[in-house]
């Protein structure tokens, strides 16, 4: 198990919060990737902590779903699955249906700037090989979206969702050939929220997240068969 990432305290939360915090993001963001053991000896080393912690944290994730007991084996991330994948993307796509509709009512003019902004932000680290990199780009430009609604509790909500969808976009974003398409897709968006057609907004939407569900869905289905 190669462990790359870091624990962040903080002050306000209880220890085994922060642990399983920072296990449970590792998780969503591939730090952790699907299949890998968890082996707590080697984490509470890393982490500065003592087993206790690691080990309430790993009960937690696996109520999320994230972790599996293995009989004999232990625990390891859960494997990346189509039923879960289409459970979250239901949910965003309902969320982000809203969302462009209130934007296509709500948005102003530095909205429509940051929103061109974001997705000429998006296109320059297309280059990039940081996957990272690009899929931050890819939620700076939704979150423009979002914060022109003028939502606080459907902001939330989809920031609620953010980490949940992070190992789905991960997975879409490194098929280079589907990024012709959700660029095209992205500029689709921005002319129909800055032209205020609902219609045609919710329309792209739809389109955009069941393109993202049909090319992960291949991959996992392509890797079942191996």
């Amino acid at each position: 198990m190669s462990i790359d990432f870091e624990v962040t305290m903080n002050e306000y939360l209880p220890l085994r919060d922060v642990v399983f915090n920072t296990l449970r993001r590792a998780i969503l963001r591939g730090e952790l990737k699907p299949g890998e053991r968890l082996m707590e000896i080697q984490l509470a080393n890393k982490l500065g902590v003592s087993r206790t912690p690691i080990r309430e944290a790993i009960r937690k994730l696996e109520l999320e779903g994230l972790v599996l007991m293995i009989p004999r084996k232990g625990a390891e991330v859960a494997e990346i699955t189509e039923k879960n994948l289409r459970d979250v993307l239901e949910v965003r796509c309902a969320l982000e249906e809203l969302g462009v509709q209130l934007a296509c009512d709500r948005i102003d003019k530095e909205g429509l700037r940051k929103l061109h902004a974001a997705a000429e932000k998006f296109r320059d680290v297309l280059d990039s090989d940081d996957i990272t990199q690009i899929a931050q780009a890819d939620e700076a430009f939704h979150d423009v979206i979002f914060e022109a609604t003028d939502n606080a509790r459907l902001i939330q909500l989809l920031n609620n969702l953010r980490e949940q969808m992070y190992r789905y976009r991960i997975e879409y974003l490194k098929k280079r050939e589907c990024y012709p398409q959700l660029l095209a897709e992205h500029q689709g968006i921005i002319d129909a929220i800055e032209g205020h057609d609902k219609a045609k907004a919710t329309e792209i939407t739809i389109v955009h997240i069941n393109n993202q569900v049909d090319t992960v869905v291949g991959t996992l289905r392509h890797r079942d068969e191996k």
